[in-house]
């Protein structure tokens, strides 16, 4: 810069001053050195200059810089001024605030130490946000600034104004937190809801910010596409241009083909294959860019859905919330306002401390959001991360308010624990109050009585150490209430555990959804792959139509050419038959010798001409059978092509079928499995519902003793006594409103099991319907083997038809050899008549003369063979009719077969129709039975609603339902009977349907027999044979005289030659004729086929369409339809099928028989070319007979597959029957899962439509590489000298990867069953743990029920409590069922989407059976195409031999001609010698001999001659034509390889130009992208460096930040700790002092309740006992007595009975008591039995229902009345049971009325066995004994109250019962596990007694005392 300038001219001037002191002596040195100073000067000058003005233009770009940042710098600094002054006057705003604040609260005394510590806390982190550095402005660095310092100052500028905004969020916050410090304590959920909605806010502009960036981030995608798709059509249109400009100069230059050029169409091939394969990657990268905008956009409807069951979650979980604050602000009341206000103060402690950490965590996603700004290529992975950064935050939140919902849930612990004291008392004093009624009506017993003073007393110390043990198994009661709490608080935690368990499911089936969506999408791409290969294939075969309609096209010609010569030839034999009628006129008139031969010699010239134009007819027709020859080979070769795609399409269907087959299996194990899930979860439900039953139970006696008890302590005797009655009515409405609805849900339940038995007989009536039909299905295809049986045998005889019609031409051919030998005859016949022609070319002037005796004789043979021919013929054609006869009549029992298999057909679809019928019946049926259920659940609800007050009513409408629930399952019961007899009917009109189809089997098998008739026609043409064979014999006879007759031979000859010709003639036509038919037959066979095989192909797409709608669809009755549809379709094919067969063989049978007959007739005429046909025929017959086994086993394999479906059909609809029961349930998830498979499908649908543009542009590419292969093809074959290898593999190879698709791991599969079982183990781990705690309830119910019978104080002060408790219990059992159904749809889902994750996964393995297959069939065609390129070689090299053969042919032909030549010329000849001759006989009749032999010789001379000149010329033109031949052929070829060089030669300048054009546009393309690349890469460094100074700042200040935070957290964690031990010290002392304050008040309470009640009872006894003392001395010695006697009848009828020893002074009274009480038994144990009677009766005939209600009514009603009030307890019993009233009084007024003990021991012991019916355990009579056992088990609940409070002394002893103390058993409920007689099988009731039902603790008595001491204290009481 400056400075080295500087040091440069300070330098220079040095140098400058010392040349001058150095002195040099020479001058040219000099020179030199000054030239070399200037030239370095001028050097340095120049750079200086270059620096100096690249220092000018730096310094002017510094300076526009300086000036830009300047205007943006003052913008700024204004805005910030304005923001700090705003920012100063808030922060004033918020001081004073703030100041005022703390005034108040150092006003409130109490709150003194918490405001102080928060205020502190405040002000510290506002003191630590405002001082934040203010590092970050530094100003410029100088001169060196640069653009880079711009952009990082505008960062820093973005970075202050986001911590701008992050403190003015901050300073509202801390505003909000000062109002709610302000806020009373009930505003508490305002607040929260208000926090709750801003949060809300904040999500849901997070969630609209990202949703415009993804927007942006599309935008952005769309417009790259549309540039990518731009430039791609650019260039296309280039190359395009360029590809013709090449073409024009191709044309301009000429085809000149060289090496050179070669080499380059090589290259040029290469470049293509890159290009191609490039375009492919391109188009890859499109594809997979579209897939992920498609992935983003999911997951973001994905995120959009989490988002909003968060949302419900988080709702959810705030009306918890609020339901909870409810029961804390109640429980507030009861506590001091400190410890609430304390408590309000840590939770907003609390809450600060989670919104501090919510900021942060915003702050976290504010910077992620700059750095995503930065970094803008990593946009959408940085979605997901905010977005997931987004749920973890509401995660949170939700977790905060979790342990909020668990701090309440401790104090409504801590407030049921005081609660639950309070209890504990209530409970004592219900039972004291309990003892106390029961001391009562012991007074009242004892008050006619007379006892001692002494022995009052000694029970009042008695009473005394009771009180006092019983003070202590109080305090023992608490302390295990106590512990029974923590048990519940523990469930809680644990059930809030299962809770979040049962949430990380959920996200786990969310994971595991989107993996099932990527699965779905991989299915999708292998089926477009399998799309293509479809596509490809429907290109080959349109291929091959192309070439079949050529071949026709072709056939079509040799037919017209055919037809032609057919109609020369018709002219020639009309001009043969003109000539012989001639002959036979020149024959008649005989007068003019000369004339007759000259016109035999003109027509024997027109016959050798005739000849020839034969021969030449019959080379054309051996030209056109060699075409036909190579298009029934290509026809063949197609006809097995598409055997083979044939043979594809039926191995696709077959594993199509086991897919299917394997996933109905799963299906079925998978229902199985989880209706057995369902079932137990359904028996857990009921065992719960049953035990929360119980529960609500227990609690609302408890509930009801307690408010009684309390009332009957404040009132007297007499309102006790009303009030009683009144609750004791309440109490009886109650529990028939209890029994009422377990009735109803026992009738429900056995409706149920009613229906369930109903469906299983249904069900399994259809089975034996499915069974039957599948025996007549069985029996169908039995009838169907018949009918190929017979179809076999009618072939048989077919057969045996053709072996007597090859015998038949056996003969024939016999016949013919015959013929030849004759020819042989005749040969030497010709030989003797040459010799007799030398002989007459000598003179023989006597042999002349008989010569015309000669020709007439032979014009009368030629008249005489002529008839015999025609006679022949004539016997031919009746011959030939009689065969068309025999095949007519084949072919209409063949029409019988097909009509009888079509009756057999529509027999099958009646009885499939049936089948159908059978199933709706069915279905309305379980229509009908609903209905009727209905209408018997609306009768009993009308019932019930229905019930007067009159008890006796009641029970008689009770009746009435059970005779109408009787009468309704009976209908039941007959309707199914009525069903199976309309099956069973159904089932013999089908047998009826089978054995009228018998009949018709034997009616065929009557044809059959028919066909018999045939072979007689068969014996009459063997008659005909002979009659031939006879006139064979007898023309040999006519030879033998023929050839006895000498010259007449000559004239044989030649009618024989002549009568060969004609019948060749014939044989040719006839030939003609058939090729033309069996052509028109080959062709509509054809068509035939091809009809068949898109028959085929659509029935194919129908299958699998149907396959696709059975998978999804449920309706049976369409499925059905479909079922019906696709057996028709095949059995039309059957059909078709069979007519082909039946038209091969008939084909078969004609072609044979002709060619044996061409054959034996043409003989030895034209050997070659018959030989050729025969075998060419042969050939033909092969291959039809291998094509008719092919059909065969085609027709066996559809048959069988028709079998397959009929199966598969029975099964689908049991299948269907079943998923009718599960769409019902899934109803609600499918309507979820619809919505998101529609969107699934839109995506579908658009990929499909993407992939098949796609697929079109890959055929479009195949077809043109397929083009140059073809045209390389046909360049490696013109251009023999230049060897090129083939590099044209990569087209297929692409196609194979892209068939190939993604394999999907099965481990999936295996990960997603153990997901469900372990899902499955918690879900029955969690009903354990709910079982459990269920149990401790049960067992804490009867702790407090026992506990209930200790104190009676402080009733009235704790029945708000008490109600207020009742309150939360029930909210909480709310709760507790709302995440029972919670759990119960949850679990739904689970089932729902393991379903859906199975059909997946069947879809998958589907799929993947399908591209295995697929690429099977790939590798199957390419060996197709490796067989049809051998077998063209083949077909090319057969060609040649065939024109080799065609040329040899022809060489055959012209020396045929010239034998004809030959012999016209020989015919002449001899006539000109016959002229001669007659002229020599006139000659010597006039006398010149000697003339005549001159003569005679010149014309030898001159014949000689004229026959070397003949054969010369002949011998010319045979070379002339062989010439001509050659030259033609030459032409040909010269012009076909003329045309395929011009071909050529374009061919290559156009792909030669297209490849300059791509090469130059792809190095285009390289420079551009190398430029793109450095530019790139320039800024990713500069964008680096941009980087790394920012995220150095960022992390400088994000770390003091955190510093700051932590120091603050550990403050306030601190702090927190410090005050959470001191509350809980506080509240564990409270605690304990109310507890003791409670407990003193209770024990002093009770103390003088007892000390009053005491004094009282002493005072009014002590009156009593005086007045009555005299009276009871009187009656003393009378008492003893009847004492003695009562006790001895008490030991003999009950050892349970020893308490009434207590009752030795009452005996007056309790002998007429006994009495009463024993008539009173006799009657009750007669109306018992007659009860039982009935009961028996009832039971058998309602197998085994009971009426639950009047039991228990009954024996509830007995035992809640007073015992003064029992008697009109029992006159209502008497009235119920249909006693008349004054009956009732007469037994209740013999005595005063017994006590409890005698009714209740025969009732309960006596006869409690006989309660229960031993009937038989049937699934319906499982109510009633469910009626009985809970009846009786109610029973001795009651009765164990009464017991319990007995002494050991009035327990009955059992055997086995050792401890009398123990609850006492009912005789029907076993109470040990061991001892139950029902089995694993039998009811939850009747299984042992163990945890789930009350068992009683009993009252402790000291062993100490006996019972004497025990009678006293109850007399004492």
């Amino acid at each position: 810069s400056l400075s080295s300038f500087t040091g440069q001219i300070s330098n220079f001037t040095k140098d400058m001053l010392l040349e001058g002191v150095e002195e040099v002596g020479d001058a040219a040195t000099e020179l030199q050195v000054s030239n070399n100073k200037l030239a370095d000067i001028e050097a340095a000058l120049t750079s200086q200059k270059s620096e100096y003005d690249r220092i000018r233009k730096l310094n002017a770009e510094l300076e526009e810089k300086l000036e830009a940042s300047e205007i943006q710098i003052k913008g700024q600094s204004a805005e910030y001024r304005s923001l700090l002054q705003q920012k100063d006057v808030e922060i004033s705003h918020l001081k004073a605030r703030h100041s005022g604040l703390l005034e108040e609260v150092q006003n409130l005394p109490a709150m003194l130490p918490v405001t102080t510590s928060a205020s502190t806390a405040t002000a510290s982190s506002v003191s630590s946000y405002m001082s934040r550095p203010s590092g970050s402005h530094q100003g410029f660095h100088g001169d060196e600034m640069d653009l880079s310092d711009v952009i990082w100052s505008q960062q820093e500028i973005n970075r202050l104004s986001a911590e701008v905004m992050r403190l003015e969020a901050e300073a509202a916050h801390w505003r909000r937190m000062s109002q709610i410090s302000i806020i009373p304590n009930d505003a508490n959920p305002d607040v929260i809801g208000a926090l709750e909605q801003e949060l809300r806010e904040e999500m849901s502009r997070e969630v609209d910010e990202h949703q415009h960036e993804l927007a942006a981030l599309q935008d952005a995608q769309r417009q790259k596409m549309a540039d990518v798709t731009r430039r791609h059509r650019e260039d296309l249109a280039e190359y395009e241009e360029r590809i013709e400009e090449l073409e024009e100069r191709n044309h301009g230059g000429g085809p000149s083909t060289s090496p050179s050029d070669a080499s380059e169409l090589h290259q040029l091939q290469k470049a293509i294959s890159s290009l191609q394969e490039t375009a492919g990657q391109r188009e890859k990268q499109l594809a997979e860019l579209s897939a992920g905008l498609e992935e983003a956009q999911a997951k973001q409807a994905s995120l959009q859905l989490e988002k909003d069951e968060v949302q419900e979650e988080n709702t959810e979980l705030l009306q918890n919330y609020t339901r909870l604050q409810a029961s804390v602000t109640e429980l507030q009341t009861r506590v001091q306002e400190q410890e609430g206000k304390s408590l309000q103060k840590a939770q907003l402690d609390h809450e600060i401390q989670v919104l501090r950490k919510s900021l942060a965590a915003a702050e976290i996603e504010i910077e992620g959001l700059k750095n995503m700004a930065e970094s803008k290529e990593e946009v959408e992975h940085a979605d997901i991360l905010e977005l997931n950064t987004i749920i973890e935050t509401l995660r949170q939140e939700k977790e905060v308010l979790e342990q909020e919902k668990q701090n309440n849930k401790t104090r409504v612990v801590l407030e049921e624990q005081s609660v639950s004291n309070d209890e504990a008392e209530s409970g004592d004093t219900e039972s004291l109050e309990a003892l106390k009624a029961e001391l009562e009506r012991r007074d009242n017993s004892l008050r006619n009585t007379q006892e001692e003073r002494d022995t009052l007393m000694s029970e009042l110390e008695e009473l005394d150490r009771q009180n006092q043990e019983a003070t202590q198994h109080m305090i023992s009661v608490k302390e295990q209430l106590s512990g029974q709490l923590r048990e519940a608080e523990a469930e809680l935690t644990g059930l809030t555990a299962e809770l979040n368990a049962t949430k990380d499911q959920k996200r786990t089936l969310e994971q595991e959804l989107e993996t099932q969506k990527e699965k779905a999408s991989q299915s999708a791409f292998t089926l477009n792959d399998l799309h293509m290969g479809k596509q490809e294939l429907e290109l080959r075969v349109k291929d091959l139509k192309d070439k079949l309609g050529q071949a026709q096209e072709q056939s079509r010609e040799a037919r017209r050419e055919i037809t032609e010569l057919q109609r020369t030839l018709q002219e020639r034999e009309e001009q043969l038959s003109f000539a012989k009628t001639q002959l036979d006129q020149s024959g008649e008139r005989g007068s003019e010798a000369q004339g007759t031969e000259e016109k035999l010699a003109g027509k024997e010239g027109e016959l050798s001409e005739l000849r020839r134009e034969l021969d030449e007819i019959r080379c054309s027709h051996e030209k056109t059978l060699s075409e036909d020859y190579e298009l029934k080979m290509e026809n063949r070769r197609l006809k097995v092509e598409t055997e083979q795609a044939v043979g594809h399409a039926e191995e696709l269907a077959k594993q199509i079928k086991e897919s299917q087959a394997a996933l109905n299996r799963t299906l079925r194990e998978k229902e199985t499995r989880i209706e057995a899930l369902k079932l137990e979860k359904s028996q857990l439900e009921g065992e719960l519902e049953q035990a929360e039953r119980t529960l609500a139970e227990q609690g609302k006696q408890f509930q009801q003793t307690i408010e009684e008890l309390t009332r009957a302590r404040s009132l007297d005797a007499s309102t006790l006594q009303t009030e009683h009655e009144r609750a004791i009515k309440l109490n009886q409405e109650k529990d028939i409103e209890i029994a009422q609805l377990k009735r109803d849900v026992e009738q429900a339940a056995s409706d149920h099991r009613d229906t369930n038995e109903m469906l299983s007989i249904t069900v399994a009536g259809q089975k034996q319907l499915t069974d039957l039909l599948q025996e007549k299905d069985v029996f169908v295809d039995t009838l169907k083997q018949n009918a190929l049986d017979l179809q076999k045998e009618m072939e048989d005889s077919i057969l045996v038809v053709t072996k007597e019609s090859d015998a038949l031409k056996r003969a024939v051919e016999e016949k013919d050899k015959q013929l030849g030998c004759m020819k042989e005859k005749n040969s030497h016949l010709k030989e003797e008549i040459d010799r007799l022609r030398d002989q007459q070319s000598r003179p023989q002037p006597l042999s002349e003369p008989r010569t015309l005796d000669i020709i007439t004789e032979l014009e009368t043979e030629i008249t005489q063979l002529r008839s015999s021919r025609s006679c022949l013929e004539e016997e031919v054609q009746t011959l030939r009719r009689t065969m068309e006869e025999l095949q007519a009549s084949l072919l209409l029992s063949q029409q019988s077969l097909q009509a009888q298999q079509t009756e057999l057909e529509q027999t099958h679809a009646r009885q499939q129709q049936t089948t159908l019928n059978y199933d709706r019946l069915i279905h309305a049926r379980d229509e009908e039975i609903s209905s009727l259920q209905r209408t018997v659940e609306q009768l009993s609800g009308s019932q019930v609603r229905d019930l007067p007050p009159v008890q006796g009513e009641v029970i008689l409408q009770e009746e009435k339902t059970q005779t109408l629930s009787q009468e309704s399952g009976n209908e039941k019961h007959d309707l199914s009977k009525v069903d199976i007899e309309r099956l069973v009917s159904g089932i013999k009109e089908k047998e009826t349907e089978i054995s009228l189809l018998n009949e018709k089997n034997l009616s065929l098998t009557r044809q059959l027999d028919q066909l018999v008739v045939s072979r007689d026609e068969v014996g009459k043409l063997s008659q005909m044979i002979l009659q031939k064979d006879l006139e064979i014999q007898a023309l040999h006879a006519r030879m033998s005289l023929v050839a006895g007759g000498g010259h007449s031979q000559d004239v044989m000859f030649l009618q024989q030659q002549l009568q060969a010709y004609a019948v060749e003639r014939e044989q040719v036509l006839g030939v003609l004729n058939e090729k033309t038919r069996e052509n028109s037959q080959l062709r509509s066979d054809y068509h035939r086929l091809m009809d068949i095989m898109a028959g085929k192909e659509a029935a194919l797409s129908k299958l699998q369409q149907e396959n696709q709608r059975l998978s999804n669809m449920s309706d049976p009755s369409g499925s059905q339809e479909m079922f019906k549809e696709t057996i028709q379709n095949l059995s039309r094919i059957i059909r078709e099928k069979d007519i082909e067969i039946d038209a091969l063989t008939q084909k078969c049978q004609t072609l044979v028989t002709v060619l044996q007959s061409s054959a034996g007739e043409s003989g030895g005429g034209s050997g070659g070319v018959s030989s050729n046909q025969f075998e060419e025929l042969l050939q033909e017959r092969d291959s039809l007979k291998q094509q008719v086994k092919k059909m065969e086993e085609w027709k066996q394999q559809v048959i069988t597959t028709v079998k397959n479906m009929q199966h598969e059909s029975a099964q689908l609809q049991e299948e269907l029957i079943k998923l009718q029961g599960q769409v019902s349930a899934d109803s609600d998830c499918s309507s979820k899962l619809s919505v998101d498979y529609a969107g699934l499908i839109q995506s579908y649908e658009r990929k499909e439509s993407r992939l098949g543009s796609l697929s079109q542009e890959l055929a479009q590419v195949q077809q043109t590489i397929t083009q140059l292969s073809t045209t390389k093809d046909v360049l490696l074959v013109k251009l023999d000298s230049v060897a090129l290898a083939p590099d044209v593999a990569g087209a297929p190879a692409g196609g194979a990867s892209l068939a190939a698709g993604a394999p999907v791991d099965q481990t999936s599969l295996t990960a997603n069953h153990e997901k469900l079982r372990e899902e499955i183990v918690q879900l029955r781990i969690q009903l354990a743990e709910k079982e459990n705690a269920i149990k401790t309830l049960q067992e804490n119910n009867h702790r407090l029920s026992n506990a209930a019978c200790a104190t009676e104080s402080e009733q009235r002060s704790h029945a708000g409590e008490a109600r207020l408790v009742r309150e939360r219990l029930e909210a909480l059992q709310r709760s507790v069922r709302e995440k029972d159904l919670l759990i119960k749809t949850k679990g739904d889902q689970l089932s729902h989407v393991s379903e859906t994750l199975r059909n997946r996964e069947n879809d998958n393995e589907v799929l993947k059976q399908a591209v295995t297959n697929l690429k099977e069939r790939a590798l199957i065609l390419e060996m197709d195409g490796k067989k049809l390129k051998e077998e063209n070689e083949l077909v090319a090299s057969r060609s040649r031999e065939k024109e080799s053969e065609f040329r040899a042919l022809q060489e055959t032909n012209m020396q045929v001609s010239l034998l004809l030549r030959e012999k016209e010329f020989e015919l002449s000849a001899v006539s000109e010698k016959s002229a001669t001759v007659e002229r020599m006989l006139k000659d010597k009749e006039q006398g010149k001999s000697g003339e005549l032999n001159q003569l005679l010789n010149e014309l030898k001379s001159m014949q000689e001659k004229a026959f070397a000149f003949q054969q010369e010329r002949d011998q010319m033109m045979m070379a002339l034509k062989q010439k001509q031949m050659e030259t033609t052929a030459v032409h040909t070829e010269l012009q076909h390889v003329r045309d395929k060089e011009q071909r050529l030669n374009l061919e290559l300048d156009r792909l030669r130009n297209h490849l300059l054009e791509i090469e130059d546009s792809y190095t285009r393309e390289a420079v551009s992208a190398e430029d793109r690349e450095t530019e790139l890469r320039r800024r990713v460094a500069l964008l680096d460096e941009k980087l790394a100074t920012s995220s150095s700042a960022v992390e400088n200040a994000s770390q003091q930040a955190s510093m700051q935070v932590e120091s603050l957290q550990e403050q306030l964690t601190g702090v927190v700790k410090q005050r959470d031990e001191a509350l809980i010290r506080l509240r564990t002392s409270q605690e304990q002092v109310n507890q003791y304050a409670v407990s003193l008040s209770n024990l002093q309470m009770v103390l003088e309740q007892f000390q009053q009640e005491e004094k009282a009872m002493y005072s009014a006894e002590l009156d009593m006992y005086k007045r009555e003392r005299d009276e009871w001395k009187r009656k003393a010695l009378r008492l003893e007595d009847q004492a003695s006697a009562l006790q001895i009848n008490l030991d003999e009828a009950n050892a349970a009975l020893e308490s009434a020893s207590r009752l030795t002074d009452q005996l007056d009274l309790n002998e007429e008591q006994i009495h009463e009480l024993k008539n009173q038994v006799e009657i009750r144990q007669e109306m018992l039995e007659e009860a039982q009677r009935k009961l028996m009766n009832l039971l058998n005939s309602t197998e085994g229902k009971i009426d639950k209600v009047l039991m228990r009514n009954l024996f509830l009603g007995y035992f809640h009345t007073p015992k003064t009030k029992r008697a009109d307890v029992l006159r209502l019993m008497g009235s119920v049971l249909g006693l008349s009233r004054e009956d009732v009084d007469k037994m209740l007024g013999e005595d005063g009325g017994h006590g409890v003990t005698g009714w209740v021991s025969n009732w309960l012991g006596g006869r409690g066995a006989q309660s229960v019916p031993n009937t038989p355990q049937r699934p319906t009579s499982g109510a009633g004994l469910n009626s009985v056992r809970s009846a009786t088990l109610a029973a001795f609940n009651t009765d164990t109250r009464l017991i319990c409070l007995l002494p050991r002394a009035a327990l009955p002893k059992r055997p086995g019962e050792s401890n009398p103390f123990l609850a006492p058993r009912s005789a029907a409920v076993p109470l040990v596990a061991g001892s139950s007689s029902g089995g694993s099988g039998s009811h939850l009731l009747m299984k042992p007694i163990c945890d789930a039902l009350p068992t009683f603790t009993p009252v402790p008595v000291s062993s100490e005392a006996s019972a004497g001491s025990v009678l006293k204290d109850l007399l004492k009481q």
